[in-house]
């Protein structure tokens, strides 16, 4: 995102839990996607995590959260 990239924004996610991405982007079969873009040398790169993966990021260095993790917190509670 260019507004992004001129304000300086490090890092930015993009939680497609209901897989709504086309599949050029999250391939095939569609599953719950994050994809972390950071900014490196004034431009965005991003990197893509699924299922158990761990999900990295520059921001959060000592983040230890997987894309499994991150939706098991999106779930409605059990009474």
């Amino acid at each position: 995102m260019p507004d992004y990239e001129e304000m300086g924004i490090a890092e930015y996610w993009i939680v497609d839990y209901l897989v709504l991405g086309a599949n050029h982007h999250i391939d095939s079969p569609k599953q719950p996607l994050i994809t972390v873009y950071q900014l490196i040398g004034g431009e965005y790169q991003f990197m893509q995590f699924r299922g158990a993966e761990p999900v990295r990021s520059q921001v959060f260095p000592n983040l230890s959260l997987s894309v499994d993790d991150i939706l098991a917190a999106l779930q409605p509670r059990q009474k």
